[in-house]
C-alpha cells in the first residue's frame, strides 16, 4: 500500500496527470470509470485564483466519486502561493499538488512551472508558502532539470522531502526536451532507490501500453505510474494495466460501440458541466483520439466537429455504432 499523508492508496496505484484543457472533471470521471487509482484537476494559476478569474474557479470543481483527488497550482510569487494553497484547502481535495514541470515558455517565463529548475531555492520557498497555506498533504510534479547539462532532481527530491513534501511525480524529461525525445526513468530510479527518500515516487513519461508499464515497474522501482497523454482518447489504459500486471494477458481492445459509449458520456457530462454549447465546442478536439484507427471516418469526423445541436450528436455516434459494427481494429 502506498501512502501519502492519512491517503491509501493500492500497492503500484497508476495516478491521471494533470493536463491543461484535458483533466477536467468529465474526462477524469472517464478515467475513474476504467481503473485510474488517483487523479488530478487540471494546473490553476495562483494568481488567477487570487483574481477570481472564472476559469481558474472552475477547475476547483472536484466530486466525491473522484476521490482520492489533488488540485494542481502553480505560480512564481511565495505570497499568491501560500493564498492560493488556503483557497484551494476550502473545496476539500484530498491534497494540493505543486506543478513545478510545465514546459510551456508563457508559465516559464512567470518564473513557474519548469523554470523554477533553475532556482531550487525559490522552488524550496514557493512549496513552504503551499505548506503554509494548508492542513492537507502537499506532493510535487517536477522534471529531470532545466536541461542534459543541469540535471538536478536529486537536490530537488531532499529538499523537498525535508521541508514536508508527501511525494513527487518525476517526469523522465528536461524542460529542454519539452515532450520530444526520449525520456530517461534512470534518473528516476536513482532517486528512488537514494537511501535518504521515504516518501513515495512516481514515475511519468511515455507509459502508452501495459507491457511497458511492467517493464518500467519492474525496472526502476518506483511506486506508481503516473499517465498523461495515452489516456486521452483511450481511458481504458488503466485497467488494462491493471489486468496485465495481474495475469500477463491482455483484456480485449475497446470495440466501436465502447468507443462511442466513452465519446457519449464525455460529451453528456461536459455540456451537464460546462454548459451545452461550451461543452459541445470543447469535446471537438476529443473525437479524434476516440476513434483513432477507423478506416475511412472522415466524414463522420466532419459530421462531429461541425454539428451543434447535442440529438444530433447522439443520432450521428448511433450512426457510427450501426456502420462499424463488428468493425476490427488492426
Amino acid at each position: 500500500m502506498v501512502k501519502i499523508g492519512n491517503i491509501e492508496l493500492p500497492e503500484f496505484p497508476l495516478l491521471l496527470a494533470p493536463m491543461e484543457d484535458v483533466s477536467d472533471p468529465p474526462f477524469r470521471r472517464l478515467c475513474k470509470t476504467h481503473g485510474a487509482d488517483m487523479m488530478y484537476s487540471e494546473f490553476i494559476s495562483s494568481e488567477g485564483l487570487i483574481r477570481d478569474a472564472i476559469k481558474s474557479r472552475m477547475k476547483l470543481d472536484i466530486f466525491d466519486y473522484e476521490r482520492p483527488i489533488g488540485i494542481q497550482i502553480f505560480g512564481g510569487d511565495e505570497e499568491a502561493m501560500e493564498m492560493s494553497s488556503k483557497i484551494v484547502s476550502t473545496v476539500k481535495p484530498d491534497l494540493v499538488d505543486i506543478n513545478f514541470g510545465c514546459p510551456v515558455k508563457k508559465v516559464v517565463c512567470r518564473g513557474a512551472g519548469a523554470g523554477v529548475l533553475k532556482d531550487v531555492d525559490l522552488m524550496v520557498r514557493l512549496t513552504k508558502a503551499v505548506i503554509k497555506g494548508t492542513d492537507l498533504p502537499v506532493t510535487v510534479k517536477t522534471r529531470l532539470g532545466w536541461d542534459d547539462s543541469s540535471i538536478n532532481i536529486d537536490e530537488v527530491a531532499e529538499r523537498l522531502q525535508d521541508i514536508g513534501v508527501q511525494a513527487l511525480t518525476i517526469h523522465a524529461r528536461t524542460r529542454a526536451q519539452m515532450y520530444k525525445g526520449h525520456s530517461d526513468w534512470s534518473h528516476i530510479a536513482r532517486v528512488k532507490n537514494n537511501p535518504r527518500i521515504t516518501m513515495p515516487i512516481f514515475g511519468n513519461g511515455d507509459i502508452d501500453s501495459p507491457e511497458k508499464a511492467l517493464k518500467y515497474k519492474n525496472e526502476y522501482g518506483i511506486d506508481g505510474i503516473m499517465i498523461g497523454r495515452a489516456a486521452i482518447g483511450y481511458p481504458w489504459i488503466f485497467n488494462e494495466i491493471k489486468h496485465y500486471f495481474k495475469t500477463g494477458e491482455h483484456l480485449p481492445a475497446p470495440t466501436v460501440i465502447d468507443r462511442v459509449e466513452a465519446a457519449r458520456n464525455h460529451l453528456k457530462w461536459s455540456m451537464e458541466w460546462k454548459g451545452e454549447r461550451l461543452g459541445i465546442v470543447e469535446m471537438r478536439r476529443h473525437y479524434t483520439n476516440y476513434f483513432k484507427g477507423i478506416h475511412s471516418f472522415k466524414e463522420f469526423k466532419q459530421k462531429l466537429v461541425t454539428t451543434d445541436a447535442p440529438e444530433d450528436l447522439f443520432t450521428i455516434m448511433k450512426e457510427i455504432e450501426e456502420v462499424y459494427s463488428g468493425y476490427e481494429f488492426v
